[in-house]
């Protein structure tokens, strides 16, 4: 109570200093004039209950309202709607400087929950997705005649997956490391074909690559990233035939296999975190985070992606790289 009442003494101190200052100069001006100071001080003495009266008055509801604001401290995570009502411009400015702030932080913690869910359920489809390649690897390695190729294949599907989770992490964090330079893009994608290599062998599929001969300016590494998740999806789902590789038009590069292909009702979605689809749901290969990934970052490279597909015919993925607004010398 003391530290709430010399709170307010100091929050007024200027209107007790005023009431003060003219009473002062009441006694001056009576004494200079030789009038009876009795009458002066019953004049003062009025006005000096009256102003008590006033601070007693006015500091209880002071008091309420801190006391209130005190209550508040904790539910006021919640809602707004027992803020005390502003008695003046002053504090209805205030209150609408709470009211913006608590929108923007309720919106904060609102993403920040998102975010945070949308995590946890990434994370639980990866541990599941990756206990599958470990798994296997379990079992091949009981075998008397162990297969290093078929163990290969299935260290090379956790080594997919570790890729996928830290490219993940860089993409969602507020900084990343885009180097923008001049590129061969042939040899962008020639390091994509080599990684996926083996896949075409075991799988015997074809692969049609024709070389571009095209310069770019883009990021090397996530490019590369981005090619690889595409080759990934395309011999992943490419149970026989080819795959091709070429550009159309003004810097458009075409990834087109002869797989399963998209429902044509899952073609708006699958760009969408964590959307698998028909094929996702039927082969429970995907983790529906690669093409959202792949969306994201040529977003952030100026760069371009559209699908085109036929269920049962195979899909078509152009990557348009002549979109990027950097000039380079």
């Amino acid at each position: 109570m003391k530290k709430i009442l010399l709170n307010y003494l100091i929050y007024y101190k200027k209107s007790v200093f005023l009431f003060t200052v003219a009473s002062i100069v009441f006694f001056v001006i009576f004494f200079l004039y030789n009038l009876p100071l009795e009458s002066v001080g019953y004049a003062v003495l009025i006005c000096t209950t009256l102003f008590l009266i006033f601070l007693i008055i006015d500091f209880n509801s002071f008091y309420k309202k801190h006391k209130k604001l005190v209550e508040l401290h904790n539910k006021i995570i919640y809602d707004l709607k027992e803020l005390p009502t502003p008695e003046n411009l002053i504090e209805e400015r205030y209150a609408e400087l709470i009211t913006l702030l608590y929108r923007e932080k309720s919106d904060v913690i609102s993403k920040s929950d998102n975010e945070k869910s949308a995590m946890i359920d990434y994370y639980t489809l990866w541990a599941h997705q990756i206990k599958t390649p470990i798994s296997a690897m379990r079992l091949l390695l009981r075998e008397e005649i162990i297969d290093k190729n078929k163990i290969s294949a299935e260290l090379f599907k956790i080594e997919q997956y570790v890729e996928m989770v830290l490219s993940y992490l860089r993409m969602t964090s507020k900084s990343t490391d885009f180097m923008f330079n001049k590129y061969d893009l042939d040899k962008i994608i020639k390091q994509a074909v080599k990684k996926y290599a083996f896949q075409f062998i075991q799988k015997k599929i074809k692969l049609d690559y024709k070389e571009v001969k095209c310069k770019i300016i883009t990021d090397e590494k996530w490019l590369l990233f981005v090619l690889e998740q595409i080759l990934s999806n395309a011999l992943k789902y490419t149970l026989k035939g080819s795959i091709s590789i070429y550009m159309i038009g003004n810097k458009n590069l075409v990834i087109e296999d002869t797989g399963i292909g998209i429902e044509k009702e899952d073609l708006p979605r699958i760009f969408e975190k964590g959307f698998t689809g028909y094929n996702g749901r039927v082969y429970k290969k995907s983790t529906g985070i690669g093409l959202y990934l792949s969306k994201k970052i040529l977003t952030k490279l100026s760069h371009t992606i559209k699908v085109e597909s036929e269920f049962g015919k195979g899909t078509r993925i152009i990557i348009g790289l002549d979109s990027i607004d950097l000039k380079y010398e």
